[in-house]
C-alpha cells in the first residue's frame, strides 16, 4: 500500500515510517525539508499522487525550547486538516488515520482546545477517517520539564496520566491504517474513538522527579496550578485516563528509561 505520513520526522511519525517500511509499504514522508507543507498546501498534490492512506502524525509547530501558542497550534491544525481533506480527495486518497489525545474533548481553552479543534476538523472532512486517542507519550516528560524550567526549578502540573511509549502508538496507527475492515466499512463508526495508554496510572510530578534523578540534572521539580484556568481541574480529576475500551501497551515509564528508545546512543 502507498501510505503518506505527515510529521514523518517527529517522535511518532518517524516510528510510523520505520514500521511501514519494514512491512514493505510504499511510504511517502511529508515534511517541509522534502518540499511538502501541510499548512500552506505546497507540494501536497504531488506527494499524495497514488496514495491510498494518510497517517497524520503531525504535532503542531513546536520549536525546540519554545512551546507554540494555542493560537498558532489551532491555526496549524485547522489548515493541515483542511488541506489533507481537500487536496487528498482530489488525489484519490481513500482514508486518513490521525492521532489525538485522551480526554481532549474536556478542554475549553489553551493547547487542549486547539488539539480538540484539530480532531474535529479531521473527523468532519469528506475522506473516511479513524482517530486514535493516545495518552501522554513517555518522550513528552523530558520536553515538559524543558518547557517548564526556569533557572534551577522545573515547574510542572500535577497530572493523573497513564503514559505510553510513542513506539506503541505508532504500531497502533499502522494497524489502523492497514486494517482490512476499512474495505467492508469505510465510513466512520459510531463507536467510541479507539484509545491507547500505558500499563498503569502515574503522576507527572513523580515521573519528572524520576527522570531528573536518573539524568543527573541539577533541577528541583515544583508542582504548579492555575486557579484562573477553567480547565485546571482536568489535569487531576482523571479526565486524562483511558476508558475501559482502551488498548494498554507497555513498557512503563521507568522501564522505558532503561530502553534504547530513551537512550538511543547507549
Amino acid at each position: 500500500m502507498k501510505i503518506a505520513v505527515t510529521g514523518a520526522t517527529g517522535r511518532v511519525g518517524s516510528r510510523v515510517v520505520e514500521l511501514l517500511e519494514a512491512s514493505d509499504h510504499n511510504v511517502v514522508p511529508m515534511v517541509r525539508s522534502t518540499g511538502v507543507d501541510v499548512v500552506t498546501g505546497e507540494g501536497l498534490t504531488t506527494a499524495l499522487a497514488g496514495v491510498e492512506c494518510v497517517i497524520d502524525a503531525s504535532s503542531g509547530s513546536a520549536r525546540g525550547h519554545q512551546r507554540p501558542t494555542p493560537e498558532a497550534a489551532a491555526e496549524f491544525f485547522t489548515a493541515s486538516a483542511r488541506n489533507l481533506h481537500e487536496i487528498g480527495q482530489k488525489a484519490g486518497v481513500h482514508r486518513i488515520v490521525g492521532v489525538s489525545v485522551l480526554g481532549i474533548d474536556r478542554f475549553t481553552t489553551g493547547h487542549g482546545a486547539a488539539k480538540h479543534t484539530h480532531e474535529k476538523a479531521v473527523l468532519s472532512g469528506p475522506i473516511p477517517v479513524r482517530v486514535l486517542r493516545a495518552a501522554l507519550f513517555h518522550e513528552m516528560v523530558p520536553q515538559l520539564i524543558d518547557w517548564g524550567t526556569q533557572g534551577e526549578v522545573a515547574h510542572l502540573r500535577r497530572m493523573r496520566i497513564q503514559p505510553v511509549a510513542s513506539r506503541a502508538v505508532a504500531r497502533a496507527l499502522v494497524d489502523l491504517a492497514t486494517d482490512p475492515a476499512w474495505a467492508a466499512s469505510p465510513k466512520r463508526s459510531e463507536r467510541p474513538l479507539p484509545e491507547i495508554a500505558g500499563p498503569r496510572e502515574e503522576n507527572l510530578i513523580d515521573l519528572a522527579m524520576l527522570f531528573v534523578a536518573r539524568s543527573g540534572l541539577p533541577l528541583r521539580v515544583q508542582d504548579v496550578s492555575d486557579p484562573n484556568d477553567p480547565d485546571d481541574k482536568i489535569w487531576e480529576d482523571g479526565s486524562l485516563l483511558p476508558q475501559p475500551h482502551a488498548m494498554l501497551a507497555g513498557p512503563t515509564f521507568e522501564a522505558w528509561l532503561d530502553s534504547d528508545d530513551a537512550n538511543p546512543a547507549a
